[in-house]
């Protein structure tokens, strides 16, 4: 979502001259998009702070601005500390981006920016077309979440759930396919909360589906409260839609589930997973898990490990528990350091190796993959296949925007290797 929302912020700011550059030395504005989920990240924002100011000793200091949930989150904070910021802005107020930098053109005062506004955000954004092309795009349809787990500061930076209209999602869709997209990922804290005038993400899925030349769907992230039955029907009748799901759980036990406060028990989860598998056998899946989350026992933690087991999810991302300042989990204990490094060393390894697995058993298939990109200064070409593997071919043709057929040769832990072995007339298009 801050991809999204940098790219946004790029098609606000050309409205007053403004635009990219990839050499820090020629900014006239830097801006520093950051996202609050993991510890450390206001550190972060002072290093790069230390950076630019390295870059600039001796020259005339660019305006400097914090966008997104740390701003949100700490904005006076950051403010008071670090007198190089200009101004703190949050992720649902970087409508304003362009008054905010003018006033501050005119040596106006330190602005801090970070009212919950996201309808008028919306408003403005939907006037300025986005000008993303790329061949797999991003696209926000929801924001904010209501869930209130305990661990997580989503509902304090974003704000309550929050869904565009169907319409609107539909024009920004139609411009980035006309852009050159040829596959769009639909965004959401909760994106399967998506509801607007009785229409949920299912309506969402199928009409996105009659665009033409849209090959591919996906979405992200779920939470399996809001799993409901139409949109698990999406995954047998929405041909677009690919069949790989993104669902955190978070953790394998209920007990640390009711603690984190996530409204479903494993047994729910794995309801979800057999009705997915129902419809569409060729599903699979990825997911997120806190390993050491407070009151975490041996027994929880293996609890989460039979689960692995079991789902065999195809990817995952696992981290120990990192309290967020101004959340219910942050004042509960936390379970010695050294415990959470060697559960999660133990948990990652399952994982890896379930992976590892997974993409042995594809070498020498076919796989359908969707080409991004050219590698730099080689006749290799990247792109993705149905499930979001990475892959990697020779060839000496254009292959970018088109869907191709290829044969795994090779792979390592993050990529697969391949020939193309498909030339059929019409397969994919050129973006």
């Amino acid at each position: 979502m801050n991809e999204y929302d940098s790219n946004r912020i790029l098609d606000i700011t050309k409205k007053i001259n403004y635009n990219s550059t990839s050499k820090i030395q020629e900014a006239n504005c830097y801006i520093l998009n950051t996202c609050h989920i993991r510890e450390k990240a206001r550190d972060k924002v002072y290093h790069d702070i230390g950076r630019v100011k390295k870059e600039f000793r001796g020259k005339k200091k660019p305006i400097v601005l914090i966008t997104g949930c740390v701003a949100q989150a700490e904005g006076d904070i950051l403010l008071k500390r670090e007198k190089y910021i200009d101004a703190v802005i949050g992720p649902q107020s970087y409508h304003d981006i362009n008054n905010i930098i003018l006033k501050i053109e005119n040596n106006k005062d330190k602005i801090n920016f970070t009212e919950f506004d996201v309808v008028e955000k919306f408003d403005q954004l939907n006037v300025i077309k986005n000008s993303d092309s790329k061949v797999s795009s991003f696209l926000t349809i929801q924001e904010g979440c209501d869930k209130f787990c305990k661990f997580c500061v989503v509902p304090y930076t974003r704000g309550p759930e929050y869904s565009r209209s169907l319409s609107e999602i539909m024009v920004e869709a139609n411009q980035l396919v006309n852009n050159g997209a040829r596959e769009i990922i639909l965004l959401g804290q909760n994106v399967n909360a998506y509801k607007f005038e009785k229409k949920g993400l299912s309506d969402l899925l199928y009409k996105l589906n009659e665009i033409k030349n849209l090959k591919r769907i996906r979405y992200t992230t779920s939470h399996p409260q809001d799993f409901s039955d139409d949109l698990i029907e999406t995954h047998k009748n929405c041909e677009k839609l690919m069949p790989l799901l993104h669902l955190p759980v978070q953790s394998g036990s209920n007990k640390i589930l009711s603690s984190m406060n996530r409204n479903h028990s494993i047994e729910d989860y794995f309801e979800i997973i057999k009705k997915l598998k129902k419809k569409n056998s060729n599903i699979k899946f990825s997911s997120d898990f806190i390993i050491a989350y407070p009151g975490e026992t041996e027994e929880d933690f293996e609890k989460t490990m039979l689960l692995m087991k079991k789902i065999e999810f195809i990817n995952s991302y696992s981290f120990i528990f990192s309290p967020r300042p101004g959340t219910p989990a942050a004042d509960m204990k936390m379970i010695d350091l050294n415990v959470a490094k060697e559960r999660l060393t133990i948990f990652q390894k399952l994982a890896n190796d379930i992976k590892r697995d997974y993409r042995e058993q594809l070498r020498n298939s076919t796989v359908k993959v969707l080409f991004e990109n050219k590698v730099k200064n080689e006749n290799k070409f990247f792109g993705r296949d149905e499930y979001f593997n990475s892959v990697i071919v020779k060839s000496d043709y254009e292959l970018i925007g088109k869907i191709k057929n290829v044969r795994v040769n090779d792979c390592n832990q993050n990529t697969l290797f391949g020939s193309i072995i498909s030339e059929k007339k019409n397969e994919g298009f050129a973006a």
